[in-house]
């Protein structure tokens, strides 16, 4: 019997409550997670921004090049060691869930992605009060401490929104850490074109730029990145569309870096360049939509478990040696350190990761004693950031492929990579006219890909519940081999052939045995990952490949 008209409610009222709660539920999922997660890693690369500012500290200041060097060395330092974010990742995150115990609650990546927003906003903004006179000029050791703060905080920005990812898509983990660190990639390029159209190339106004925008943007948007349980049929789909964007977004961007080269853009051209870029940044937000629209999922552990193996069907078992009792390899980093499997892992990146940002980091000069023009030296160090986005984004997903395809090792790709690396080491050693364009090239591409490639390996070795920790402790190599490759190789050896000519070497002897001996490291690497293979091809085909086949069973 319908109720009297006074308490009767109207059908509108309850439709709009329920695309209300619709609305709450959906942004409470794995997507918008994603989303969040994306959008802060687009403004966290201020670790690639430094040239944009080196030269106002330097003159502010009162530093000489080699002090600029110095501070230069605590901004790798702090970016690349995050062990302090991947033990506060594993405390607050994965202990609390794991534990069942009240922090659980409350608990979440948010918590990692506040600190990385206070570290980021107390280093430049300290930063900044001291270029602009607010502060007085500080000794280089408490500057020093400014920029390994502000550095420090990308590892807490890359920790949550990594291993969140990790996470959430642990059967494709490969595309989402490759999707994470492109952007991160890309991030350095974004904020370039902010500081361009609103600041007008005042390097003053970018440090404080870089103090209040990445923070206020984490601090709106970390409430979204969570860890979920759900599994849904078509993740694969809408991570390729993440893909197909940051894709799209690297091209854009690859685009207006080389015209701005060629070409003055006034204001006008430059705010309608920077709509575009929002507009393209946007459409993630689409592809989160669409997936909450299909509503099609199942229930899974959502952290990357394994699960039980009588899941698996007999036809499922083709190819695949089967052994009783598989568990999945859960490691702290004490456990961690002792295995052999993560000191081939740390020599591989000390030998990829420090002599490709050893590369970037000299490549003005390199250009110089080969006689190219700053126009060119300024625009391959430009579409450094577009080559290590390809390969970021590529390794993992390329590799991702494989796996799925035929239990491939991951450990393979880095092994090809380095090689790839190695290669490039020597077109650049080689000091044709041309070299450097390709070799360059290829560098970015293979050194970005290290990037996607070392945390998924970590996960699928070590474990997730300490992923943060352990792929953090491994990225320590990466300024360790920078500072072998870049003081005590290409500084010793240009130093002493430029010895008694003003400082100043020119042409192809400048470098050359530099980048023989990088060469050959980066062939000692791929060795080294040739080896990772061979030791977890097996452990790849009998754990991971079926772990994966019985998650889409589940």
């Amino acid at each position: 019997m319908p109720l009297p008209a006074k308490i009767q409610k109207p059908s509108g009222e309850f439709n709009r409550k329920e695309r209300n709660m619709a609305m709450v539920k959906g942004l409470n999922s794995k997507w918008f997670s994603t989303v969040a997660s994306i959008w802060i890693q687009c403004t966290s690369g201020s670790l690639y921004t430094f040239s944009v500012y080196s030269q106002s500290l330097k003159s502010t200041q009162g530093y000489d090049q080699s002090t600029l060097d110095t501070i230069s060395v605590f901004k790798d330092i702090g970016a690349n060691c995050g062990i302090l974010s991947g033990i506060l990742y594993s405390s607050v995150v994965v202990a609390a869930n794991r534990n069942s115990s009240p922090l659980g609650a409350v608990a979440g990546p948010w918590m990692v992605l506040l600190a990385g927003a206070l570290q980021n906003f107390a280093g430049y903004f300290l930063m900044w009060a001291a270029v602009v006179g607010v502060i007085p000029p500080p000794p280089v050791p408490v500057m020093c401490l400014f920029m390994i703060l502000a550095a420090h905080a990308q590892s807490f920005f890359n920790t949550a929104n990594v291993v969140t990812s990790v996470r959430n898509f642990h059967q494709y983990s490969g595309t989402a850490v490759g999707i994470m660190k492109g952007f991160l990639g890309l991030s350095g390029a974004m904020l370039i074109q902010f500081y361009q159209t609103i600041f007008d190339n005042k390097p003053d106004s970018f440090l404080l730029m870089l103090a209040v925008l990445p923070a206020l943007n984490t601090l709106l948007l970390m409430w979204f990145v969570r860890v979920h349980s759900r599994h849904e049929e078509d993740e694969k789909k809408r991570l390729d569309g993440f893909s197909l964007i940051a894709l799209i977004v690297a091209a854009y961007l690859m685009i207006i870096i080389v015209l701005e080269n060629f070409f003055s853009f006034h204001l006008v051209l430059r705010v309608v360049a920077l709509v575009l870029l929002l507009v393209l940044l946007t459409s993630p937000l689409v592809v989160a939509i669409r997936a909450e629209g299909r509503g099609n999922s199942v229930v899974g552990t959502g952290d990357g478990r394994f699960l039980d193996e009588s899941r698996l069907l007999p036809e499922e078992n083709d190819n695949v040696e089967i052994h009783e009792n598989v568990a999945l390899p859960e490691l702290n980093l004490l456990q961690a350190i002792s295995t052999v499997d993560f000191w081939i892992l740390f020599l591989a990146m000390a030998c990829g990761m420090g002599s490709g940002l050893a590369t970037v980091n000299n490549m003005g000069q390199v250009g110089q004693a080969l006689g190219y023009r700053s126009l060119e030296t300024n625009t391959l160090v430009s579409l450094w950031s577009i080559w290590n986005f390809l390969g970021r984004f590529g390794g993992g997903y390329v590799s991702d492929y494989f796996l799925h395809k035929g239990g491939c090792a991951r450990p393979m790709f880095m092994a090809i990579t380095l090689l790839g690396m190695s290669v490039g080491h020597g077109v650049i050693a080689s000091g044709f006219r041309g070299a450097l364009y390709a070799g360059s090239v290829l560098l970015g591409v293979c050194y970005g890909s290290q990037w996607s490639l070392m945390p998924s390996i970590a996960s699928e070795i070590f474990g997730v519940e300490h992923m943060g920790t352990i792929f953090n402790t491994i990225t320590i190599a990466c300024p360790v081999g920078t500072y072998i490759f870049s003081v005590r190789v290409i500084g010793f050896i240009y130093d002493k052939e430029a010895s008694g000519k003003g400082n100043l070497c020119t042409g192809t002897h400048c470098f050359m045995m530099s980048f023989v001996i990088m060469s050959c490291a980066t062939f000692l690497g791929s060795l080294a990952a040739l080896g990772l293979f061979l030791r977890t091809r097996m452990f790849y085909r009998q754990v991971i490949l079926r772990r994966l086949r019985a998650s889409f069973r589940k």
